[in-house]
């Protein structure tokens, strides 16, 4: 889980799980805090109403673990693959548009989810089945003024938060 007990940051709370709020000017600062808690975690659930800031969020951890190719929704393709700067493969799942399990079970969705790999998965709640018990959920929410505030919470082993 996401904590830390750093004072001098409006980016990360004390271990309530939030990773706090950023704007579009900081997200790369909370980017990388996200990145230097993350641990041996490597599924995580982005989730939050459309609009919300998931894809931007995924694509500004993407761009700070050096990835050099372009990060987008992959909306059409389901999952695109990138590398980082040190070689981890990342996949980014957009989940949307899956309307049976039986559609990730025929993309292969759980070979990515339980290969060691960084998974960042959008929409996660259409393929609930198949996620890990060690699965990250990363809730995004829009406040009034455009800021968006993070909370990381495990799923428990019976599939709920």
């Amino acid at each position: 889980m996401i904590n830390d007990n750093t004072k001098d940051s409006n980016l990360l709370s004390p271990p309530s799980g939030d990773l706090g709020g950023f704007t579009l000017e900081t997200i790369n600062i909370a980017a990388q805090k996200f990145i230097d808690q993350m641990g041996d975690s490597t599924v995580f659930a982005f989730n939050g109403k459309m609009g919300a800031g998931k894809t931007t969020f995924i694509k500004a951890i993407c761009e700070t673990m050096g990835v050099k190719e372009t990060v987008n929704s992959p909306t059409f393709s389901i999952v695109n693959e990138y590398e980082a700067a040190n070689g981890r493969i990342i996949y980014h799942f957009d989940c949307y548009r899956i309307n049976k399990i039986q559609e990730a079970l025929d993309l292969g969705a759980e070979e990515y989810l339980y290969s060691g790999n960084l998974c960042f998965i959008e929409w996660s709640e259409n393929i609930a089945p198949i996620l890990p018990d060690s699965l990250v959920n990363v809730n995004i929410e829009e406040r009034e003024n455009g800021k968006r505030v993070i909370n990381i919470t495990l799923k428990s082993p019976e599939g709920g938060l």
